[in-house]
């Protein structure tokens, strides 16, 4: 059983990282400050159910996530509400510079990636559905594993593998069209 006096040394730690994942998940500063409050005192209250040795991390995230899923879906049944398009810089690739990067075997992706904005990027992940989005995000951003994903989404291994697949197809068309609608080269082996 974990002490609730150290709480605050343990967790607080993952602050900027949930407050990262929130704003990705939410769309909206204000929203994101209040899920990762939420989160908090969720977790404050459940402390002591927390066993030591596990990966308080991932616990955290699993909070936040299902906190994001409970309040997405009672939202759902509200009037529609606009959000602010505000959102956090979001990197997929991790980019090389210059000429001599392009000819030190550079993939075609990112040549074409070279030609489209990282705000272009962050557009194509947000009009990803939200289940799709949430795998994402935590795989390809937060860099979370298929186990630990499960767990915070509470889904089976296959279910997240499914919507990564899923959502990383639909990115890659989202990105393939906009890619030919600059003309930009694409990579052979991405569906018309």
């Amino acid at each position: 059983m974990a002490d609730k006096a150290h709480f605050a040394e343990q967790a607080m730690t993952y602050m900027s990282s949930l407050y990262s994942a929130a704003l990705r998940m939410t769309r909206n500063p204000a929203d994101a400050e209040d899920l990762v409050q939420e989160t908090y005192l969720k977790a404050y209250r459940a402390f002591g159910s927390f066993q030591e040795g596990t990966n308080l991390k991932s616990w955290l995230y699993k909070i936040l996530t299902n906190t994001f899923i409970n309040n997405y879906r009672s939202r759902r049944r509200r009037p529609t509400e606009t959000e602010l398009d505000d959102v956090e810089d979001l990197y997929l690739y991790h980019r090389l510079g210059g000429l001599e990067a392009a000819s030190m075997g550079r993939s075609a992706e990112d040549l074409v990636l070279d030609h489209i904005s990282e705000a272009e990027i962050k557009a194509a992940v947000e009009a990803l559905p939200e289940p799709f989005r949430l795998a994402v995000v935590l795989a390809d951003v937060e860099g979370f594993s298929y186990k630990e994903i499960a767990e915070i989404l509470d889904v089976p291994i296959g279910t997240v593998m499914s919507r990564l697949h899923r959502g990383r197809k639909v990115l890659q068309r989202t990105l393939h069209t906009f890619a030919q609608e600059r003309r930009l080269p694409a990579p052979a082996d991405v569906p018309s």
